[in-house]
């Protein structure tokens, strides 16, 4: 079903729109400041949005002198779903219109499975957030899946770790299931964007998002927008070649970040260290599970295990010596790192900042922090509902 049909019908309305959506309730008097409009023409632009029902009255503001104005917010009824697929695990999560987390559930999953059961997993879950009464239907859905997007389209373009979902038209099959618009983004972008909006880089107007997942990429902010590139695949430094003659990757080439170091990456040499007895902690671990996962590692080295403890500090060493030219590149104000493995917490950060504070120019790190992300798992949804949101609050 179909909720929300209006849209913003110019560019005034759109501000805003996203004005509520990220700073909450208002005053007329208070969006009066932060827009550059008349009184006049501000008061039209409001009751326009308040007659399509975008937004309501809120109650009376504090006064400010003279006759007190009326608090303005967001239609409180208006639903978003934000879907995080990434590459073994899938969150999905509904918002109110101030992209408040207001249900949030988790399930692995293998994307390599392939789109079609992937989607059924997530109508599931989506259906059982509206089963427990969150939301009578969704007015948009942000999509973030783990490889390269050609944007606004919503297509997969040939991700390396998604067999199957190169052209897979997500947005466009998405929309017909869920009776609403769909905008599709790479995961990390997505990650970027929540931190923006709720997190870690509320401030920053330019900044990296690392995520180390079951692969890596970066999540680029340019005066608060994500730079995507040409057709979508900016940021997918895990293909950035860090050994000439190196591991062979799944992308078909050898040598890239992602195959030495990723949340997959060191599981493998986990499995390789504990195998030939080089950690005693990794070994019985490995005996007990049968495998073992970046969590395994991090555990073990909490547990002051030297070669998991080594694992990690050479992984940093790597990501490290990448980000330093990114930063050398960019000029950023802020490097959030995020992702699964960051459960490898300051041993990792630690490797990082070093290479980066080692390798990159002084004036580019002078005042660089370089910092793990503050959402973890709500990151992705909440980015994934800012995109639809960017879109919904853009004039038609």
């Amino acid at each position: 079903m179909r909720r929300m049909t209006a849209r913003p019908a110019n560019a005034h309305q759109a501000r805003l729109l996203r004005l509520l959506r990220d700073g909450g309730p208002n005053s007329r008097a208070q969006l009066g400041d932060q827009v550059d409009l008349s009184r006049s023409k501000l008061a039209v632009e409001i009751d326009r949005l308040l007659e399509t029902g975008l937004v309501v009255a809120d109650g009376l503001a504090a006064s400010r002198g003279g006759r007190r104005s009326h608090n303005i917010r967001l239609a409180p009824n208006l639903r978003f779903l934000g879907v995080d697929i990434g590459a073994t695990s899938v969150d999905v999560a509904v918002t109110n219109a101030e992209l408040e987390v207001l249900g949030h559930l988790n399930q692995p999953m293998d994307v390599r499975e392939g789109p079609v059961a992937v989607f059924e997993q997530v109508l599931a879950m989506a259906a059982k957030l509206k089963v427990s009464g969150l939301a009578e239907g969704f007015d948009g859905a942000g999509i973030g899946v783990p490889g390269p997007v050609r944007y606004p389209e919503g297509v997969p373009v040939a991700p390396p770790i998604m067999p199957g979902w190169d052209g897979f038209p997500v947005r466009e099959a998405l929309s017909q299931e869920l009776g609403c618009p769909v905008m599709v983004d790479n995961d990390v972008n997505l990650m970027a964007m929540g931190e923006q909006h709720a997190g870690v880089a509320r401030s920053v107007g330019d900044f990296l998002c690392v995520k180390i997942g079951t692969g890596i990429g970066c999540g680029i902010v340019v005066g608060g927008e994500v730079y995507r590139g040409t057709t979508g695949s900016a940021g997918d430094i895990g293909h950035i070649q860090v050994e000439a003659d190196g591991r062979a990757c799944a992308c078909g080439n050898k040598g890239c970040l992602e195959a030495h170091f990723s949340g997959a990456a060191l599981a493998r040499d986990a499995e390789e260290a504990a195998r030939t007895g080089q950690s005693p902690e990794l070994t019985a671990r490995l005996e007990a599970a049968g495998r073992l996962t970046a969590a395994d590692v991090a555990t073990a080295a909490a547990a002051g295990d030297s070669t998991a403890l080594d694992l990690i500090r050479e992984g940093g060493n790597r990501v490290g010596q990448v980000i330093a030219g990114l930063v050398s590149f960019f000029n950023p104000g802020l490097v959030v790192i995020g992702g699964g493995v960051t459960g490898l917490g300051h041993t990792l950060l630690a490797s990082v900042r070093t290479q980066v504070y080692r390798k990159s120019l002084p004036l580019a790190t002078g005042n660089l922090p370089i910092v793990l992300g503050e959402l973890g798992p709500t990151a992705g949804v909440i980015g994934a509902a800012r995109l639809i949101s960017d879109h919904l609050f853009s004039p038609a």
